[in-house]
């Protein structure tokens, strides 16, 4: 009975885990967002959200950039490094087995002073190796012994520490793999943004270079009326200096270009000339800035890759708590033995070498001046730490998904309003230009109103590109570009 007692109560030592369970936290979320909503019903994938941009280069660019960025192999190895310390931490609550081998020989002094005595047992020789006999080595002898055999010993995880382990482990490396999704999210939406302010540059070139066309044109309009004498010939100096200045606008723009080829190539894992040819020609793809549906801010918890990377270091920070807590029991650990000894090869492996070993130990911390009740409130700490990390992304993601949308609401009415406008300036431009021909105002009002015109294009391609980046940066916010099942071989 006593037998049975002990045993059922190792089990239910073996069943105990200490320190606290985890749940995840539940977090309040408004219903809906402030901001304005997308349009209901997009098709847009939002793990391959650049497509819906519909420009084929850009498609390219995110996936070269997907497969050859650094961050996303660190990411990547952070990954297989998480799984091989859980095996680690696993592997700590199973026994441990060796195997050893060895050989011995040793040579006894002749002045020992136990002399007397070996050769009272040895029948008083005095010779060599194997000079003994029963086994005992005289002065002046030596003897030879070889041994193997194998050892286990097995720390019983009575108190669940190592199961706290082992959980805090599993949990680290399943934030891990959000981190690398985070990763991909992060890269695809600077590759695109990259990207959008490229070709806004190549636009504001391709802009002013139109302008520059219409300018040589008047130019050449004002030699004409000065020939005649109907205008003064300062007037072809003055429209001469404003295509200089004009020229003069396009050169920081053309440095930009090479600067943003530059920052895209680091982005794709390539060196920073690499993609100087290959973006050189603006692109011919159509505008296109997809609208899509904001969701639900729950939908957030769910999708975002830092929200629930966040998520999961909050339960392997509570694991931790159950691994300090368990440092506070004693420890029991058994060590069982099996080796083959003998003086000869010949005799190692037969039954009589056979030598057994069972220990069994138990440690009981007494006295450490308060350090693993420290080390308890430091882990309660780091999880106090977790949960505010975890509630300022979720806070966070709800911001990142409003900004854009209020941002995008502007940006259209402020690029319907450009779009009228230029078609303003273009009409004002021409009714000047056509007036100056017939001299009936001053060159300063066709000057005038070629300013206007670029400055409204100029605008108006740069509310185009705004509108492709705040998009972008909605499709981040809204944890889109990756795919469910991703990461799991990585």
């Amino acid at each position: 009975m006593r037998r049975f007692s002990l045993l059922v109560a190792t089990g239910l030592l073996a069943g105990c885990t200490v320190g606290p369970n985890y749940a995840a936290p539940e977090l309040p979320v408004p219903p809906t967002f402030v901001g304005p909503q997308g349009v209901a019903g997009s098709t847009v994938d939002p793990a391959r959200w650049w497509s819906g941009f519909g420009d084929p280069q850009l498609d390219g660019l995110v996936e070269r950039a997907l497969k050859g960025n650094p961050d996303i192999e660190i990411a990547a190895s952070r990954v297989r490094q998480a799984r091989l310390q859980e095996i680690a931490a696993r592997s700590a609550g199973l026994p441990s087995v060796n195997a050893s081998a060895n050989a011995s020989h040793v040579e006894f002094s002749k002045n020992a002073g136990f002399s007397s005595l070996a050769r009272a047992f040895g029948g008083g020789g005095d010779g060599g190796s194997g000079g003994g006999t029963q086994g005992i080595a005289l002065p002046g002898s030596g003897i030879t012994t070889f041994a193997g055999g194998f050892d286990a010993s097995w720390e019983l995880d009575l108190f669940g520490g190592v199961r706290r382990s082992v959980e805090g482990a599993r949990a680290r490396t399943e934030a891990a793999v959000w981190s690398k999704r985070d990763a991909a999210v992060t890269l695809a939406a600077e590759v695109a943004q990259a990207y959008f302010a490229l070709r806004l540059d190549q636009l504001q070139i391709a802009t002013i270079e139109q302008e520059l066309i219409r300018q040589r044109r008047a130019l050449q309009i004002a030699g004409n009326v000065a020939k005649v004498g109907l205008v003064p010939p300062i007037d072809v100096t003055r429209q001469r200096a404003s295509i200089t200045s004009t020229e003069a606008r396009a050169e920081p723009i053309r440095a930009d270009v090479a600067v943003r080829m530059h920052a895209l190539a680091i982005l794709l894992g390539e060196a920073p000339g690499t993609l100087m040819t290959e973006l050189a020609a603006p692109s011919t793809a159509p505008l296109v800035v997809p609208a899509i549906p904001a969701g639900l801010p729950s939908d957030l918890l769910r999708r975002r890759p830092d929200i629930r990377a966040a998520e999961r270091d909050l339960a392997a920070a509570t694991a931790d708590i159950g691994v300090a807590v368990a440092d506070l029991y004693p420890r029991f650990t058994l060590t069982g033995m099996a080796q083959l000894i003998s003086t000869t090869l010949g005799s190692l492996f037969e039954g009589d070498s056979l030598q057994l070993t069972g220990s069994g130990a138990a440690q009981f911390p007494l006295l450490d001046w308060g350090r693993r009740k420290s080390t308890v409130k430091i882990r309660e700490e780091d999880r106090a730490q977790a949960y505010q990390r975890y509630r300022a992304t979720v806070l966070q993601a709800l911001r990142d998904v409003e900004d854009p949308l209020i941002q995008i609401a502007a940006e259209r009415r402020r690029n319907a309003a450009l779009q009228r406008a230029v078609v303003d300036a273009e009409s004002s431009a021409k009714a000047a230009e056509s007036q100056y021909r017939t001299g009936f105002v001053a060159q300063d009002t066709l000057l005038n109103a070629e300013t206007q015109v670029l400055s409204a294009r100029e605008q108006l391609v740069s509310s185009d590109a705004q509108l492709r980046q705040l998009t972008a940066a909605l499709f981040k916010a809204l944890g889109g570009g990756w795919e469910a099942g991703e990461g799991a071989a990585s």
